[in-house]
């Protein structure tokens, strides 16, 4: 299992043996990314490659250039305060129409409601400017425990499928804010 955490602007990456009793689980064909000790969790395919960059963390399905699929997620600590009448549908809705690609479509906004997060996600569809073909992008904003998160995702339609199946299995182990005691185990801090 990796997980990584932030040291002087920089993503520093660690692979710890895991503890015989430990409480970690993902789906078949999955491995569990963790941020933050927590901050950020979701499960991804376990053959996607992990690519830190310097504020966010990036898995793609093949190695680039080689690459078709790419899903980039980053965090960030909210300040004390009442973080529950964000309006984050309105958000996604302006990243959307305001994404620097152009989106020649838009599609609905869906939301997610969990026990401690709220997460919201939409679809366009836009011309790759550097293949000059269409390319789909997914925007997810979440909130919840004083975590908020970007997730994005590109793919191309051909490989539509394949990547409905990944998001869906981003956004259904989705977790936001459960800081973990010890990354061995998986058991979360007190609250």
């Amino acid at each position: 299992m990796s997980g990584s955490k932030k040291h002087n602007l920089q993503w520093i990456k660690q692979t710890l043996e895991l503890a015989e009793d430990h409480n970690w689980s993902s789906k078949p064909g999955t491995r569990i990314f963790v941020a933050g000790r927590g901050a950020l969790r979701f499960d991804v395919p376990a053959d996607w490659h992990l690519e830190p960059q310097e504020k966010s963390f990036r898995f793609v399905d093949k190695k680039p250039p080689d690459d078709n699929c790419c899903l980039e997620a980053s965090f960030n600590l909210l300040p004390p305060g009442d973080w529950a009448e964000f309006p984050l549908v309105p958000m996604v809705k302006k990243l959307a129409r305001e994404d620097e690609r152009k989106p020649i479509e838009v599609g609905k906004v869906v939301q997610l409601q969990r026990q401690t997060a709220r997460i919201v996600w939409i679809e366009i569809k836009f011309i790759d400017p550097q293949e000059n073909r269409e390319a789909y992008s997914r925007i997810c904003v979440g909130l919840g425990s004083g975590v908020q998160s970007l997730i994005t995702f590109e793919f191309w339609p051909e490989d539509r499928e394949k990547a409905i199946a990944v998001w869906d299995t981003v956004m259904e182990s989705l977790v936001l804010g459960l800081f973990i005691r010890d990354p061995r185990t998986g058991f979360a801090l007190p609250d």
